[in-house]
């Protein structure tokens, strides 16, 4: 590549970065210095280590691991790390506050900025780039739990009420990332898998039609449920999807809803949640609408597919493995688009409801 290429190429990371840490700096703005610090929910970081954290991630990867530089601050390292310091904790050690994680984004940022012109684009910067588009959706979803409306959903399209089914026929299908560009480490290898022939609502399930599930005796009718899921649902008491007590429009999308749920109204209505593959090779060939919307829960258990490499390090993904953990799909209203592809695979705890998932049902053909 020529030099003008190359400069190109520069000019045009540098544009993404600065735009990237625009939306993640106009999200925060209008908070108060009280809300970015406090804990916003138990299960969730204070909003400053989030700033702090993808200000010590771009430094280890792009500065430090690309350009060679010593880390701008070694001393934080341990405390921004998301394994050495889990969330349960975050809210009760020291952190910086918001000035100074304002500064510690600017700070490297400029050194990212300097590793740019002398390296060149790497694919690590794409890395930094997405790693805080997923972060400004995890403070999304604590601002939801924290009664803020920066975490509010309002105002999503309606869809309607009798979801469509499609059929999909089955036999071989390819499923995965493709070799070439960026993906994640969990999306690789591409490989084929042989599906049978399914159905597949073309919408998402609407808060409507679940709340004919709820007044029906949906969180009641215990044949319905998992024996963990009933377990789940009597220890917390659970009889609606969370946030419903501040209202929802019956058209737009059921949102913050646990595998458990989701599964659980499955059953209620002789049906299934797609697994992971039926659910991509039905994205990629144009036959749902509405994803994107909220993340949808699927059938599959987070594992990684044969052939499996980790990279560029296994805290990102294998970790996770085989821990329980249920594959969502799709992205959510939240999410940058650049990070919701037909071959992201997201994951949580089956209990889990601060992130924005809803689901679409399934059936044999």
């Amino acid at each position: 590549m020529g030099a003008l290429g190359a400069e190109a190429m520069t000019s045009a990371v540098s544009d993404r970065l600065g735009d990237v840490r625009r939306r993640t700096l106009d999200l925060v703005a209008g908070l108060s210095d009280e809300d970015m610090h406090r804990p916003l929910d138990p299960i969730m970081s204070p909003l400053v280590w989030d700033l702090a954290h993808i200000a010590a991630y771009e430094d280890l990867w792009v500065v430090h691991r690309l350009g060679g530089e010593p880390l701008l601050h070694g001393d934080l390292a341990a405390t921004y790390d998301a394994f050495e310091t889990p969330r349960a904790v975050r809210g009760e050690i020291e952190l910086l506050d918001r000035a100074g994680a304002l500064d510690y984004l600017a700070d490297v940022r400029a050194r990212t900025l300097a590793v740019l012109d002398r390296e060149g684009e790497s694919d690590l910067h794409e890395l930094v780039l997405r790693h805080e588009l997923q972060h400004t959706e995890t403070m999304r979803q604590a601002m939801f739990l924290g009664g803020l409306p920066e975490g509010s959903s309002d105002g999503l399209s309606a869809l309607p009420s009798v979801p469509e089914q499609v059929a999909v026929p089955g036999g071989p299908v390819e499923v995965g990332a493709p070799s070439a560009g960026f993906a994640y480490d969990n999306e690789r290898p591409r490989h084929t898998v042989e599906l049978g022939g399914f159905r597949i609502d073309r919408t998402p399930v609407t808060n409507g039609t679940w709340m004919r599930f709820a007044e029906g005796g949906g969180y009641e009718r215990r044949e319905w449920w998992s024996e963990e899921g009933w377990s789940w649902k009597q220890c917390y008491d659970i009889s609606r999807p969370a946030g419903w007590d501040d209202g929802h429009a019956p058209g737009a999308p059921v949102m913050h809803v646990s595998w458990f749920e989701a599964d659980a109204y499955a059953r209620s209505q002789d049906a299934r949640l797609p697994d992971e593959h039926e659910w991509e090779h039905a994205a990629a060939t144009g036959k749902l609408d509405g994803a994107g919307l909220v993340w949808e829960w699927t059938a599959s258990e987070f594992r990684g597919y044969r052939g499996f490499t980790a990279h560029p390090y296994p805290e990102y993904s294998e970790v996770f493995f085989g821990r329980g953990h249920r594959v969502l799909r799709g992205g959510s209203w939240a999410t940058a688009p650049e990070v919701a592809t037909v071959t992201f695979r997201n994951w949580d705890l089956p209990e889990r409801r601060q992130i924005f998932s809803g689901l679409r049902l399934a059936r044999e053909a």
